[in-house]
């Protein structure tokens, strides 16, 4: 597994059970679950592996609320621009159905245990 596909694992992850954002969320989680894998893990790496999950349909970006009050009626087209930290949080991310069957068929790739410490069995790459 290459470092991008495990950034994408690890932003996939995180986007796995809730509307999440670049700022609030996602990057604090992969950035520290990274750091326990020893990886320093950057803004624009979440950013490149969003966009890459969207392009695959394992994504998919909102504006919340969305304008009838229902988060998913304020679906976005695509990846929308993530250049800087937005000021009012209102770009979020949610896992597709086909994301998430792909995220429940295999856990093993995931580098922590149940009490979030990193597995003894876990090295880069396996």
């Amino acid at each position: 597994m290459t470092r991008s596909e495990f950034v994408r694992l690890l932003v996939l992850n995180s986007i796995c059970d809730d509307f999440e954002n670049v700022d609030q969320i996602i990057l604090p989680d992969v950035a520290k679950t990274g750091a326990k894998c020893g990886l320093t893990i950057e803004r624009a790496e979440v950013v490149d592996a969003l966009a890459s999950l969207i392009a695959d349909g394992l994504a998919k970006a909102y504006i919340l609320p969305g304008p009838e009050r229902s988060p998913f009626s304020g679906e976005l087209p695509g990846m929308p621009p993530m250049d800087e930290v937005e000021e009012n949080f209102k770009t979020y991310f949610y896992i597709t159905k086909k994301a998430m069957d792909l995220h429940l068929s295999d856990r093993e790739w995931f580098p922590l245990d149940d009490e979030g410490e990193l597995r003894k069995d876990w090295q880069f790459g396996s």
